[in-house]
């Protein structure tokens, strides 16, 4: 087949990655677009996809977003037109699925946060879902997700492409870039994003409490990694300590993290690829929690952290040796179900 796959956001990239390969490996071929948005574009080329661009994100303001989403649609509609595709495949990117609909092109969509509004017309709009275990089955049902067109999986969509990740060795020169050595206390931090229609007036009070605590600990380095430009001018004006770090080239988040003692996000995904990888790790995502971090925190391989007094309680310490979930099978099982 001729598997067209969009990449909209960067946590797209190294999951979609994997799977591209695995398709590859059994004889399809495949079809990238990309958005312009966070750093979508620059781990692309790091992961040598070269695709063709087609639209930005709109921002925080409801009616650039709206503006930003039916120009992409038309763009890609153009695209996909004469391109024979066979099947498209989304993490949640609603134009793609848009288009198939409308040229009457098979799709699959998958998803793991179960309090996205989009999921309202993402989960109708495709022709089949993939969603983790524990997503819960009546939220589905209230996105549109009937039985007929919903299958699971076990585990966390991370699994997918760090269940083998060994690590690059060279990873170290690429930290004393950075003035970062393995004697030092490696916080990773990533603010949660403020764009996001989930995320929409709300201001995390819990980010500077928790980069001032890190940045006070002796022998620590703290790499901040912003979602925007502009968060990160703002972040760098309100954290200006000699030791948090904010990188001006996209990191290799996966070695990045397997460096790291502890892993801070006030997102999603960064804070359960470390968890898949057996880094301590700690949520200050300020919405609705969803299922699959619940499912992390009560194995253990994530704290929730609510309050300032839950900051102070945070400990900096050289971790000890990781604990992986090394769910190997993860790759070919989500791959099975999305090929069905």
């Amino acid at each position: 087949m001729r598997i067209w796959i969009d990449l909209s956001n960067s946590p797209h990239v190294p999951f979609f990655r994997a799977l591209a390969g695995e398709f590859e490996r059994r004889g399809h071929n495949i079809l990238w677009t990309l958005r312009d948005y966070a750093q979508t574009v620059e781990l692309a080329n790091q992961a040598g996809i070269d695709a063709p661009l087609f639209g930005t994100h709109g921002g925080g303001n409801l009616l650039a977003k709206f503006g930003k989403f039916t120009a992409r649609i038309v763009e890609l509609s153009r695209w996909a037109r004469g391109q024979h595709i066979d099947l498209v495949v989304v993490h949640n990117s609603q134009e793609p699925l848009i288009v198939a609909r409308l040229l009457g092109i098979a799709s699959v969509n998958l998803m793991d946060y179960e309090h996205h509004p989009g999921n309202h017309m993402s989960f109708r709009t495709a022709k089949r879902l993939v969603l983790p275990r524990a997503f819960p089955e009546e939220k589905a049902a209230g996105f549109g997700a009937s039985p007929a067109k919903t299958l699971r999986y076990e585990g966390v969509k991370e699994d997918v492409y760090l269940a083998d990740l060994t690590g690059d060795p060279q990873f170290v020169d690429e930290l004393e870039k950075l003035g970062v050595t393995p004697e030092n206390i490696l916080v990773v931090v990533r603010p949660h994003a403020p764009e996001a229609l989930y995320n929409r007036g709300v201001e995390n009070d819990l980010l500077d409490r928790v980069i001032d605590r890190a940045a006070a600990t002796a022998n620590a380095k703290v790499i901040l990694l912003p979602r925007k430009t502009y968060q990160g001018d703002d972040l760098r004006v309100r954290h200006p300590q000699a030791n948090v770090i904010i990188p001006s080239v996209a990191l290799d988040g996966a070695n990045l993290l397997l460096a790291a003692d502890l892993v801070i996000s006030g997102g999603g995904t960064m804070n359960r690829e470390a968890a898949a990888l057996g880094v301590p790790t700690a949520t200050i995502f300020t919405g609705k929690a969803a299922a699959i971090d619940e499912y992390l925190i009560a194995e253990g391989r994530m704290m929730r952290i609510e309050t300032p007094q839950d900051v102070d309680n945070l400990q900096f310490t050289k971790r000890r040796a990781a604990e992986p979930r090394r769910e190997t099978a993860a790759l070919s099982r989500v791959a099975d179900l999305i090929l069905r």
